[in-house]
């Protein structure tokens, strides 16, 4: 499979499908492609709770270009199937109709099918709102690639299909050994951002290197299109310490308010507005 997948600038892409981090999942999937599966191949995508998980997965399928991206989510419960029995009133006798499939049957069932002549990923969703034995159907899946329904045994191209599991617990431990693991996270890797890459001249150097020590000392990094609106207030709007504490709550995801607010990021974020009004060539006076 890994032969047919572009894997440049995954980064980018997968911030066009919804998903935004400083992390680079592309060694991480090239690993996971270029490995050959005994059955199917499975990615647990693991983070903090949310759905951040659940966003990596789709815009993995949309960035990677799988014509068949399927869903199924274990916590929208439904009431379970069951079998109809209609009475002729004239003959009196009874005929049983088994009831229909239920979602997740289906899905797997359909995810088996496209892949014969097509790549699939099938992302199956808070899985820990499953039952134990849903669990165990999965791993001997994985192994086998034969999923039984009531429609009967429908085959997985393992070339073709992949299966994203995303769970707030644990998985059961034989599924999770079959599965390769990844981490879905704002990630923590701090970006560097140029002026030139913003349409700054070097004049404004001083001004990034300070928004640079103040997210170094928040342990923040916004990604690149945080930093994008960050630096269109801070050069448009912002002119105080609060203005600034207001700009960058409102924009970076993951930024702890208290922090933010805490006097040990004082001067760092009195430098930034320093800087910012020397840039601006306005006086700054202190009271």
């Amino acid at each position: 499979m890994s032969a047919d997948l572009d894997f440049k600038q995954l980064r980018r892409r997968l911030a066009t499908y919804g998903f935004e981090s400083n992390d680079d999942y592309e060694f991480a999937l090239r690993v996971l492609f270029e490995c050959k599966p005994a059955g199917v191949r499975c990615l647990n995508i693991v983070g903090d709770s949310g759905r951040r998980k659940s966003a990596l997965a789709h815009a993995l399928g949309n960035a990677l270009g799988f014509p068949y991206v399927l869903y199924h989510d274990f916590s929208h419960k439904s009431e379970p199937n069951a079998d109809s029995v209609i009475i002729d009133p004239e003959s009196g006798t009874a005929e049983r109709i088994e009831a229909p499939v239920c979602a997740f049957d289906r899905t797997l069932t359909e995810a088996c099918a496209y892949s014969e002549a097509e790549r699939v990923i099938v992302i199956l969703d808070q899985i820990q709102a499953s039952d134990f034995q849903a669990q165990v159907r999965l791993y001997q899946f994985a192994q086998s690639r034969q999923w039984p329904s009531k429609t009967g045994v429908v085959a997985a191209n393992a070339n073709t299909l992949l299966m994203v599991l995303i769970s707030e617990e644990p998985l059961y431990h034989s599924l999770q050994k079959l599965c390769f693991k990844v981490w879905a996270d704002r990630g923590t890797t701090l970006l560097e951002f140029e002026p030139k890459d913003f349409g700054f001249g070097d004049d404004a150097r001083e001004l990034f290197a300070a928004l640079a020590a103040l997210f170094r000392q928040l342990e923040q990094s916004p990604t690149p299109s945080e930093f994008q609106r960050v630096i269109d207030d801070v050069t448009r709007r912002v002119r105080s310490a609060e203005q600034l504490r207001i700009c960058l709550y409102g924009w970076m995801e993951n930024i702890d308010r208290d922090t933010l607010h805490a006097p040990a990021l004082g001067p760092a974020i009195d430098q930034v507005i320093t800087t910012l009004l020397a840039w601006l060539g306005v006086e700054s006076i202190e009271l």
